[in-house]
């Protein structure tokens, strides 16, 4: 792959090395939260690359419909293009962390009481996840980070460490 993306600070990084980076930001979360390592999944990449074309086409942030992605689940970012590395994209997901406490999903897993504050949080460090795999999709003003996990996290009913 020859495009590139900044990697903050000025300094640039190809997409080759995006999915190690993406992983070691996953994994380092999941360390901390006492679960199991992800490993990348190159047909869970491929689903996120798939819908890029489509969140570009919004113009704005929309999950895929659930049917589309069956067992699956999803996190998504968008940015200015070409203005932020991929671990400024996923470090708002793990900023979730300060208002995350361990408890039953969805209702007890924020501080701030609403679950969707912390649902990116969430699906990173959900202990029954084992696989993800993410997609950078630019448009002509936007990236779009899209990530796919399996199984499918943030399951009602269900305790996040």
């Amino acid at each position: 792959m020859t495009e590139r993306v900044p990697a903050g600070q000025g300094q640039v990084q190809t997409l080759r090395d995006l999915p190690a980076r993406i992983l070691s930001l996953h994994n380092v979360e999941r360390r901390g939260a006492g679960v199991p390592a992800l490993t990348w999944d190159t047909s869970l990449a491929a689903s996120a690359a798939a819908y890029g074309p489509q969140l570009a086409r919004y113009g704005s942030l929309r999950h895929s419909p659930p049917e589309s992605r069956a067992g699956q689940g999803e996190n998504l970012w968008m940015g200015t293009r070409d203005a932020y590395a991929v671990e400024e994209m996923i470090g708002g997901w793990i900023g979730e962390k300060r208002i995350f406490r361990a408890g039953t999903f969805p209702n007890d897993v924020s501080t701030s009481g609403n679950w969707s504050d912390v649902a990116h949080y969430t699906q990173m460090i959900w202990p029954g996840t084992t696989r993800v795999g993410c997609a950078v999709h630019k448009s002509a003003r936007w990236d779009y980070l899209i990530c796919r996990y399996a199984p499918a996290g943030n399951v009602v009913g269900q305790r996040v460490p």
